[in-house]
């Protein structure tokens, strides 16, 4: 048994021991405020670090990778509603709200801080990444309210701040800069180990603050068992589906295990950072219950960051195997004097 605890990513119990907390000790009040005023920091912290890891040259060449972007934001905004649209026989099972849920869910942006999070455990294209998520969180603003109009008929409710775009750009985009014209200084801390530390305890902050607003707002006792259990069902199908979907049209369309590996992870995933805050104010006015809007969303977000953990840490081994194997046989072709075509690696 302890043997196979030891075998558990750490970022999966760190997530479980955040939840399992959040549910004996919610934050609440005063606590809640500063807990979040923190989890903002660790993010700002951590986007400071990558931007300090990143060469400018590679940060550049994340930005002139239109064809990763425009990939990325299609599975984000194109493909996701499509799929939401398409689950609406879902309502003759479950209430109506937890339907315009599980569709709000399909509409939001990727994550920015666990896609690049996860995207950089995996050894993928970390520039990419951040580019593309930020990228995917500054067309949310305007996208993510323009589809809810269109597939939602929420109609003239409507009213999204312009805030979003100045704290996306103080929180993601700032640090990041930061760190680029710190990186002579900070760029050996950046490149040790204080980058994972960060990044995982930051995911964890994020998935104790979630759950405590979900315990306080009293959303887990306003609904039953089966539908709670459904929509875990439901989102770790989708979760696996979007995966899949994400790498098989990556390698389809010709992009490198680098890229396949941060499309898959920043194509697959939804924002609850921008989703609440969103909901809160797009759903304001509605009839709808805004608990039950965003159960689908928050729960899809755990589980989201559970399979995407334990998939990071199976892709970050195998990608040093395979260099290893491929150094491995480079070195036999040598003494022998033959130089055999050998085929590439997925």
């Amino acid at each position: 048994m302890i043997e196979r605890l030891k075998r558990l990513d750490p970022l999966i119990v760190l997530i479980l021991c955040a939840v399992a907390i959040a549910i004996a000790f919610p934050a609440r009040g005063s606590f809640a405020d500063s807990f979040d005023v923190l989890t903002n920091i660790a993010i700002a912290l951590l986007f400071f670090l990558y931007g300090a890891r990143l060469s400018t040259r590679e940060a550049i060449n994340g930005i002139k990778h239109w064809k990763l972007h425009l990939t990325i934001l299609a599975f984000t905004f194109v493909v996701y509603p499509i799929i939401g649209l398409a689950l609406r026989p879902l309502t003759a099972f479950i209430p109506n709200d937890l339907y315009l849920g599980i569709l709000y869910l399909t509409l939001v942006p990727s994550t920015v801080q666990s896609s690049v999070a996860f995207t950089s455990i995996a050894r993928g294209n970390v520039p990419g990444a951040i580019v593309s998520a930020s990228a995917s969180n500054l067309a949310g603003v305007l996208l993510t309210p323009l589809l809810v109009m269109a597939l939602m008929g929420a109609g003239d409710g409507i009213h999204i701040d312009s805030s979003v775009f100045f704290e996306i750009s103080v929180l993601l985009l700032l640090p990041f800069v930061l760190g680029q014209l710190t990186r002579k200084w900070v760029g050996k801390l950046a490149a040790s180990k204080a980058t994972k530390v960060v990044d995982r305890g930051s995911i964890a902050m994020v998935v104790y603050a979630a759950f405590s607003k979900g315990m306080v707002d009293g959303i887990w006792a306003s609904i039953s068992v089966w539908q709670i259990l459904f929509q875990i069902a439901f989102s770790a199908a989708l979760v696996f589906f979007m995966l899949w979907l994400t790498k098989v049209v990556s390698q389809k369309l010709g992009f490198d295990r680098e890229d396949t590996i941060a499309i898959q992870f920043c194509g697959s995933k939804k924002s609850l950072a921008t989703g609440l805050p969103m909901a809160s104010v797009i759903f304001a006015s509605g009839g709808t219950s805004l608990g039950l809007l965003i159960l689908p969303l928050m729960i899809y977000h755990q589980v989201q960051l559970m399979i995407c953990a334990s998939m990071a840490a199976r892709y970050a081994p195998g990608r040093v195997r395979a260099h290893e194997k491929a150094l491995c046989s480079h070195h036999h072709d040598h003494p022998g004097g033959r130089h055999r075509h050998t085929h590439r690696g997925a």
